[in-house]
């Protein structure tokens, strides 16, 4: 018994920090299987949500991103203003090909990433997931049905 009250113990603070690293953004989120894992995505709708971003974070947990949706294909561009943690982009069309992968800095408020072609959504993920995911461009990534259309 007191082992097991020992291990309880020892695993709070675990199960607690667990916790505490979850985005409070307040958006929905959906899962996204993008290559070889699994991430759990925030869904950015709405052009507030969209522009505010990942803005003023300290960290995001492993396996956890935010997908950005907009009305149309379009070039798109981001930049890391108050954005604190490095990032990859990647930039799919309405069919869910990968268009573009690109690395951003933290604070780069200097370069606008591009997408290289026309996109309809934007994946942000913690630097050095695109590659450890396996994806390049021209692979076709499922787009969860709650994150295929905006909200404005």
């Amino acid at each position: 018994m007191r082992r097991l009250k020992l291990c309880l113990l020892l695993l709070c603070p675990l199960i607690i920090g667990c916790a505490e690293r979850r985005p409070s953004s307040g958006l929905a989120t959906a899962d996204m299987r993008i290559g070889g894992r699994n991430y759990t995505l925030e869904i950015a709708h709405t052009k507030a949500s969209r522009a505010r971003g990942l803005m003023e974070r300290d960290a995001m947990p492993e396996c956890h991103g935010m997908i950005f949706v907009f009305d149309r294909e379009r070039p798109l561009n981001f930049w890391m203003k108050n954005t604190r943690i490095p990032l990859d982009i990647l930039y799919l069309d309405a069919s869910g090909r990968i268009v573009s992968v690109h690395q951003m800095k933290p604070y780069d408020t200097r370069t606008q990433t591009t997408s290289a072609r026309p996109a309809k959504y934007a994946v942000e993920l913690n630097a050095g997931e695109a590659k450890r995911a396996g994806v390049k461009p021209g692979d076709v990534l499922k787009i969860p049905a709650s994150a295929r259309e905006a909200a404005d």
